[in-house]
């Protein structure tokens, strides 16, 4: 069963002194002298200027802008912060939720700070809650955009989740999108 974000906070939390030199707390000086303030940007930094891979480099930014508190201790209360400005959309995501785990019985839905993944061996899947839809994110490399898929604007996975398909309505989730699933599942867990 893949870890889940707490387990990999708490892993990193433990560790980053023996994986990258210092403690996370000897770490927060240094990111605040950098002056940067966005997740994405002190984590582009931390990968560029310090050699971290990417989830140290995103939990450690994340635990910083945190005030130092970790993120992921409660993954109910990640969830619920997904539909903060949108709770009328949490029916259709459970739909949606339901066929994606019903689809690939190995998954399992991850809540994080900003999204929420679908993960087997490796996330395949993504989705972000927006007032008026619901944003599927897919690792399809490169196939061409079309009326069904296009480029991602999704905020949180990783930049392999390169095409998303916008749901407003259940009925969206037909054979052509469980079938970019499928294809999406099988990218990310070949041999």
């Amino acid at each position: 069963m893949a870890k889940t974000s707490g387990e990999f906070e708490q892993e990193f939390i433990q560790t980053a002194k023996e994986k990258t030199g210092k403690t996370v707390e000897q770490w927060y000086p240094v990111v605040k002298a950098s002056g940067l303030s966005k997740q994405m940007e002190i984590t582009n930094w931390l990968k560029a200027e310090h050699k971290m891979n990417h989830l140290q480099a995103q939990l450690l930014a994340g635990l910083f802008l945190n005030n130092g508190k970790p993120v992921y201790q409660n993954e109910n209360a990640l969830l619920d912060n997904q539909f903060a400005k949108s709770e009328n959309m949490r029916p259709l995501f459970e739909a949606v939720s339901e066929k994606i785990l019903t689809l690939f019985p190995d998954t399992q839905l991850i809540p994080k700070k900003t999204y929420l993944s679908y993960t087997a061996a490796r996330e395949f899947a993504a989705i972000n809650i927006k007032p008026a839809e619901i944003r599927l994110g897919m690792d399809l490399g490169d196939m061409a955009f079309d009326e069904t898929v296009q480029k991602t604007k999704l905020s949180g996975p990783m930049p392999r989740i390169s095409h998303m398909a916008v749901i407003t309505d259940i009925k969206q989730f037909d054979k052509k999108l469980s079938g970019l699933l499928q294809l999406s599942y099988n990218r990310t867990h070949k041999k």
